[in-house]
């Protein structure tokens, strides 16, 4: 089962529910930022900080951080996308991510809506130019106008962890090869979070109407309720023609296209 999981602005609230398919997440209340921590997350995959240069006046500044080393085998990004990014920790620390691995807070790790699972991306907070290669392991963040969610030793390694949320570059890598996978992925379409858990039902009920070959589930969520649509053919295309067709009267919901495989 995977977790239903927000971006981190502000204070996590609640647990995450783990569902199998399709990650499901509800939105976090901001809180501030905790203390920086006196240790700093491992340095794998991470950066190296420049040493301080001069400037015109005499006085020092810092260099540009490089980019993070990535395994020579991974050769150049395939895609690459800027947004906003946001971390997660506790409570999703040693629950089951959308890949069924335990998540690892301290772990280079993240979570985005469609990429699949296993590709490593280098994600640059664009703030400061700190970078670190992670993978992908779970579904989310689902909070619109967010593309990633980092693992709290992902966050802590770019900088993201104080401010919580940051604008940041992400370049995906070439995803492992996986026998009798379909090319295209296999995509659902995930709604919420409702307020009520009756507008959730009624959005399925009337989801199982109008696509009788689909499977449609409700369910609850930390703060709310969820319905997910997977349909008989799971193809990006047909997932997007379901997505396009819900406008839930709920502000707090939405509908969220999301690759499963």
């Amino acid at each position: 089962m995977t977790i239903v999981r927000l971006g981190t602005v502000a204070v996590l609230s609640a647990c995450a529910l783990a569902i199998s398919g399709c990650h499901k997440e509800t939105t976090r209340a901001y809180r501030p930022p905790p203390p920086p921590a006196t240790t700093t997350a491992s340095s794998h995959g991470k950066n190296s900080r420049s040493p301080r240069n001069s400037t015109a006046d005499g006085t020092a500044a810092e260099a540009s951080p490089p980019p993070a080393p990535v395994p020579g085998n991974l050769g150049k990004p395939v895609s690459s996308e800027v947004g906003m990014a946001s971390w997660y920790g506790p409570p999703y620390a040693g629950r089951k991510g959308a890949d069924g691995t335990v998540y690892d807070q301290n772990a280079m790790t993240a979570a985005h809506l469609t990429l699949p699972m296993g590709t490593m991306v280098r994600v640059t907070n664009l703030t400061n130019n700190e970078s670190v290669v992670v993978k992908i392991t779970d579904r989310g963040p689902f909070v619109h106008g967010r593309i990633i969610d980092l693992s709290l030793a992902a966050a802590k390694a770019t900088g993201v962890y104080r401010a919580g949320v940051a604008k940041v570059k992400v370049e995906a890598f070439a995803a492992p090869v996986r026998a009798n996978a379909d090319p295209g992925g296999r995509w659902c379409v995930q709604v919420g979070a409702f307020a009520r858990e009756s507008d959730a039902v009624k959005l399925k009920e009337e989801m199982m109407r109008r696509y009788a070959t689909a499977k449609v589930i409700e369910f609850p969520g930390p703060t709310g309720h969820w319905v997910r649509i997977s349909p008989k053919f799971p193809n990006k295309s047909n997932a997007t023609e379901v997505a396009d067709s819900i406008h839930p009267k709920d502000p707090a919901a939405a509908p969220y296209l999301i690759r499963t495989d």
